[in-house]
This record gives C-alpha cells, structure tokens and sequence, in this order.
C-alpha cells in the first residue's frame, strides 16, 4: 500500500480531556543509599512536558494541523507551565481553573535513562462551573472539524455524552481515547480507541483476532460507535468497522523504549488525518507508524511531519531511491530537521566500477545522507564526445541507488550541477580526483553557506575511459 502524508494543515481539532504536566528529574545513578536500599539520584536536569490531553494537541500541532485545547487545571504554578508550554507552540488553548483542585502533575525521576520513581499529585475534578465549561465548548466546537476527547479519569470528562451528543448535531465527527470501563458514557461517538487492556476490562478475555472483532462488533451496536480502534501493544492494532472488513496490522515499533503516551500520539495522527479527509484505514495505518516512532523515545513526547514522513519512507524502502528535484528537496528538508548532515557528489558515472563504489563509501562517511547527481545523457554527450554514454541515465542511476553508501540519486540536464547545489545546500560538496577547490561547481556557495568541500583521492589506474579502451583491444572469441 503507497501511503502518502495527509494535508494536516487542513485539519482543525478540537481536543478535550484531562490536561496533565509531566516533570522529568534526570540524573545520574552511581551508589545505594546507606540510609535505605534505594539509589542515590545526583538530578543534573528538570524538565516539564505536557501529558493527556496536552499531549495530544502538541502531537497534533507538530504534524501541521490546528489543535485547541480545552481542560481544566489548578490555580497554581502547575498551571503557569502548562500555559507557558502552549504559549511557545502557539497553540489555542481555553485552560479553566478551578478552586481546591491542584494541576494534574506527574513527576519522574530518570537514572542513566531508565525511569525509577513516579510520583502523581492529583485530585479528581469532582465539582467545576459547567457554564463556562460549555460556553468556551461551543465555541470552539462551531470553528473544528473534529473533536478528540482524551479521558485520563480525573473528571474533566464527567459529561462527555452531552459533549458528544453537541458535536454530532453540528455533523463533527467524535474520537474517544477511553478510559471509563463503563463505555456507555461515550454513546453516540464515531470512533473509540481502546488499549488492548482497557477492552479487555469491558468485554473479558480474548483468545485471538476472531474473538476481538465479535466482541468489538456487539459493542459497536450497543453503544452506537461507528468503529472501534484497538491499540494491543506487540500487537500492533485492530480495526473494526460496521458492515466492513476487520483489519489487523502489525506492529511498527521495531525499538521499544518508552510507551509512555503513545497513545496520545496514536489518537492525535488518527484524529489529523481523519480532518484532513483520508479514509479511516488509512488514518489507522499512518497512527500505526506513528506509535511505532514515539514509543523510541523516553516520556510522553510528539512525533513530527518529519519523522512521520521518513517513517512512512523507510517502511515503503524508498530511501534509496531515484528521485526528481521535487522530491530530493523534500527530503532534504526533512532530514535537515532531524539533525542530519547532507553530503553531495555529482558524475557521469558511465559504467561503475571498483573506484566508484570506494568513492562512494568514503563520501558517505563523511555524514549521514549522501546525494549523487548525475548527468543526464545529452550532457554526457556533451562532455565526453560521441559514443557516450555507454548506459542511459536511467540504467545508471538504478545501479547507483543499489549502492549500500547512496541514499538519494537525482539527475541534472547541464554540463555543471551548480544551480543543483544551490538548490540543496548541502553540508558537505564531495569531488573525486586531483581539483582544486575553486574548480569545483557549487564550492563557493557552500563554502559561503558554511559547509565543507572535500576532495577524495580515486583509485590510480581505474576509470570508466581505461575500461573502454582495455574493451576495445580485447581478443575476440575463436569462432
């Protein structure tokens, strides 16, 4: 299946739930206690990040999409944070204080990376104003295309049948990341996105796939749900719909390091790409690979357009690949913002040999992507006389992009690829041979833009030109 990236930026979502702040102490863990068998944490680093509901929007927004957050908080310094960690992402929020109830707030304290301790401070949001509550509901509700309703079980979901029941009269379709065992107070909703374990709690036991789709299908007419989406971990996910096909996908996470709200991520990607008008299975298999990156990371976290995007590339084994100069420029793009140095390196490469591939591998050692841009056959022609190219531009950007060491492969119609330098910019300009550096095309440019130019030595006695002439002379088979 090609998978594409949705248009988030189409999407605009309306997130309710409970909104929690998460604090990280990471510190270093060299001892036991000699007051208590316990480690001695020496905390180097505080961190605050938001958690729930807050999670969700964050995930949304760094997608591309349009999040606003509604939930309730404290009337303290909790509260402050969360506010000032929406602020800096430019994310709508309508955060409700409320009296004699702290912030939702979860502090963990991390030694050498693993998590040793969590201490919650909580108290369920048992009274709040429920006007002011709906006012700003309403509101929001008129200018989204979707609602997200992320329940943590802290209360700020008490009405949510009332919730669902406002956005389906204005035709705005419903996603419930549960937490109630009881699912009846999420009627009406159009989809439903249980872990493996909270299902479990509401229907029993499962023995296999068979099972979970009779089990999820009679909850679908009992509660009104257009389709459930159940997130089983190892697992992968489960989808099933009314009157349609149940699907069952495998895992992504190939490196588990932290699950800790993944969920958060899976109903945010779910929720965007359903916005943006894809269909709910595919929605479902973008919330797939999604879940499969955010759970490499430790806390709860968001997962970018650009990871997702290369996520979706190394699952569709296209990072490798020929490309046009669209398409290089994207991916540049986006390995650029995930911190990776772009090597660049150009030529005929006519008929590859032992040299190339030893030129190659020493380019790509010298960061992590390597771009070849390679003359097309008329300026080939043009620079190497009649009877070349030997190989169509095509053939020889296929043989280059099976290269281990090549990442991306794009051709170019002039003599130089200068224009193409420009265009990508890249960290490093790699040229074979004995040049000078201001003999290189596209070597001022980087060096201006601060890159690096680096010439790499071939191999003495190998090159396409000798090859010819040694095909040339060769002895003919007797007949």
């Amino acid at each position: 299946m090609k998978i594409k990236i949705p248009l988030f930026e189409k999407a605009k979502i309306l997130v309710v739930g409970d909104v929690i702040l998460d604090k990280y102490w990471h510190g270093d863990v060299s001892r036991i206690s000699p007051e208590a068998p316990v480690p001695v944490v020496n905390v180097h680093g505080v961190e605050e990040r938001l958690g729930g509901a807050g999670n969700v929007a964050l995930n949304i927004d760094a997608l591309g999409g349009s999040a606003k957050l509604l939930g309730l908080v404290g009337k303290d310094t909790e509260a402050e944070s969360i506010e000032r960690i929406l602020e800096k992402k430019q994310v709508g929020h309508c955060l409700l204080r409320v009296d004699n109830s702290p912030t939702i707030s979860k502090l963990r304290i991390i030694g050498q990376h693993q998590q040793l301790l969590r201490l919650d401070f909580e108290k369920h949001f048992s009274t709040w104003q429920e006007e002011p509550f709906f006012t700003a509901y309403l509101t929001q509700l008129a200018e989204c295309d979707l609602v997200i309703l992320s329940d943590y079980g802290k209360g700020t979901l008490r009405h949510s049948v009332r919730m669902i029941e406002l956005a389906k009269k204005l035709g705005k379709p419903v996603i419930v990341d549960p937490k109630n065992k009881d699912f009846g107070i999420y009627r009406g909703a159009t989809v439903i996105k249980p872990n493996m374990a909270e299902f479990e709690a509401v229907v029993g036991h499962c023995h296999d796939e068979q099972e979970i789709e009779v089990k999820a299908s009679e909850l679908l007419y009992k509660y009104d749900f257009q389709a459930i989406l159940i997130t089983r971990g190892a697992g992968g996910m489960s989808l099933i719909c009314r009157d349609k096909q149940a699907y069952h996908l495998p895992t992504e996470a190939r490196e588990v390091y932290d699950v800790t709200g993944a969920g958060d991520t899976v109903i945010a990607t779910l929720g965007a790409a359903l916005a943006a008008g894809e269909e709910l299975f595919t929605a479902m298999v973008l919330a797939n690979i999604a879940a499969g990156e955010v759970v490499k990371k430790l806390g709860a976290t968001i997962v970018s357009i650009f990871e997702l995007r290369r996520a979706i590339q190394r699952q569709q084994n296209s990072y490798a690949a020929i490309l046009d100069e669209w398409q290089l420029l994207e991916q540049v793009r986006d390995a650029k913002a995930g911190g990776e140095k772009i090597i660049m390196t150009n030529g005929c490469f006519d008929i590859l040999h032992s040299g190339h591939v030893t030129y190659l591998e020493k380019a790509k050692a010298l960061g992590q992507r390597l771009i070849i841009a390679v003359n097309d056959d008329a300026s080939v022609s043009r620079l190497k006389g009649k009877g070349r190219p030997v190989n169509r531009v095509k053939e020889r950007m296929l043989v280059l992009a099976a290269l281990s060491a090549v990442d991306w492969v794009v051709p170019f119609s002039e003599d130089t690829p200068e224009r193409l330098i420009k265009l990508v910019s890249p960290d490093i300009l790699v040229k074979g041979g004995d040049y000078k550096v201001e003999e290189i095309a596209g070597s001022a440019h980087v060096l201006s833009s601060g890159g690096e130019v680096v010439i790499v030595p071939l191999e003495a006695g190998v090159s396409t030109t000798a090859i010819l002439e040694k095909a040339k002379t060769a002895i003919p088979c007797a007949k």
